[in-house]
């Protein structure tokens, strides 16, 4: 039985197609058929429904595919032993949400750089829970993601929080009126906000729902500075972490909301695999620059 086999069953479902799978690992379309083949025949079982599209694993298929991936965890920290005394080199994958990138990344990448001429970043956006995902399919080596604070991750995975900041909601300078809200004064005017999966909307709504209202979304759209510019002008109110509202240019157009009953915060979380090697240095230079970057 050969690692590699197993590497290319465990990309073929996690990519639900050969040609994907070929791509992640560049291989050709056939070897990686070739590869799945001399794992089922190894093994002596079936291990993909070939009849499904996207390709799916059978029951045993399955059961196999959750076994592999620890299996092909603890092979790369095997390989992390051996390389943790050399310079970081290959690339560093990296993810944050949108709602993060236009503020943390210049800075992140160019120290990153220059403390590590020979590493390559790469960098995926997405929600934090789709980050978490990604992570334990071998996808990232690190993220940075906005959580609630007490956020409990995944075995394997380690985190540390890394900054926790107070979430305001705002309005457009002058439209404020009053010294104190409670939700059900302030929910019908409608919020900008981003597109379902956002844990900042999650929260919204849940406060909401506990009071038996209902929420109004005015503007769907991602992007902190484009949908505190659409709150600016009056389309709604907002919902942003305190420290991006004070480094976006807009912050003289709005009004902070005193919204008595709805005080949440939320926690910049670093998350990684529990054994990086070598990339552990990188990675945590990465979550020093994005805590200063968000403490100003």
């Amino acid at each position: 039985m050969k690692i590699d086999d197993m590497d290319a069953f465990v990309a073929v479902i996690r990519c639900q197609s050969t040609n994907l799978a070929a791509e992640a690992l560049q291989l050709t379309q056939p070897a990686i058929t070739r590869r799945v083949q001399n794992f089922e025949e190894d093994l002596g079982a079936t291990l993909l429904d070939r009849n499904t599209k996207p390709l799916k694993p059978t029951p045993m298929g399955l059961r196999v595919y959750e076994q592999c991936k620890a299996i092909l965890r603890e092979i790369d920290s095997l390989r992390e032993l051996v390389a943790n005394d050399g310079a970081p080199s290959g690339t560093l994958r990296l993810g944050v949400p949108q709602t993060l990138g236009d503020v943390v990344l210049l800075d992140a990448l160019a120290q990153i750089r220059e403390a590590y001429p020979q590493l390559r970043t790469q960098v995926s956006s997405g929600w934090g829970s789709s980050l978490i995902a990604r992570m334990e399919n071998g996808e990232l080596d690190a993220a940075a993601a906005l959580f609630p604070p007490g956020k409990i991750f995944p075995e394997g995975i380690a985190s540390q929080s890394i900054v926790r900041m107070p979430l305001k909601v705002v309005a457009a300078k002058g439209s404020a009126g009053k010294r104190s809200y409670k939700l059900k004064d302030c929910y019908t005017r409608g919020w900008v906000l981003n597109p379902d999966g956002c844990g900042f909307r999650a929260g919204l709504q849940r406060a909401l729902s506990e009071q038996g209202l209902s929420l109004s979304i005015n503007l769907e759209t991602f992007g902190t500075e484009l949908q505190l510019g659409l709150v600016a002008n009056g389309q709604g109110l907002g919902l942003v972490p305190e420290p991006l509202l004070q480094a976006s240019r807009h912050r003289d157009a709005l009004d902070v909301l005193n919204v008595s009953d709805f005080k949440p915060q939320v926690d910049l979380w670093l998350f990684h695999p529990r054994y990086l090697g070598n990339l552990q240095e990188p990675v945590e230079l990465f979550g020093e620059v994005a805590g200063h970057r968000l403490l100003g």
